[in-house]
């Protein structure tokens, strides 16, 4: 699997486990597993090997994925569909108020057009829709030149260059 990690297309070796797929059991290596199978398993999930990165999606608590910052090495925000913006806010929040510095990873209905702002809230690395292509999703990230509010981001406000 592709992805776009740090501004680069780069090949990924993590493995999303779905719901509907842990009845298979979780394969060994990089998994990435929804959050309620996390809460439900964490003793046994902590032991395997590989890296664990979770899942989560609108319905989910942050406060409640931010009591295990330690254990993920990747967090995944679903966007199940465009017009659903709870992710944005779970990524601002877990990169300001509780400093996660690990992959922070968008999944789901993933478009070029919400690149920008995802970036702009602490997303660092898109697993963008099957359809999209990847080359063309990389010039979301220059789709505007100014930036007008603080983010997640660091990059100074325009108004606060003058």
């Amino acid at each position: 699997m592709r992805v776009i990690k740090d501004n680069k297309i780069v090949d990924d070796s993590w493995q999303r486990i779905h719901e509907s797929d842990i009845e298979k059991g979780i394969p060994e290596g990089d998994v990435i597993v929804p959050f309620s199978y996390w809460q439900a398993n964490r003793a046994e999930l902590v032991e395997r090997e590989g890296r664990l990165g979770v899942c989560i999606n609108g319905d989910d608590e942050t406060e409640e994925v931010a009591k295990d910052l330690t254990c993920f090495d990747l967090i995944a925000v679903d966007f199940p569909a465009f017009k659903d913006g709870r992710g944005y806010s779970h990524a601002r929040i877990l990169r300001d108020h509780y400093e996660y510095e690990g992959d922070l990873r968008a999944v789901g209905d993933v478009l070029r057009d919400q690149l920008f702002y995802l970036q702009r809230c602490g997303i660092n690395s898109f697993h963008i829709r099957e359809d999209m292509d990847y080359e063309d999703a990389m010039k979301g990230f220059s789709d505007f030149s100014v930036k007008y509010q603080t983010a997640a981001d660091g990059v100074l406000p325009v108004y606060k260059e003058r």
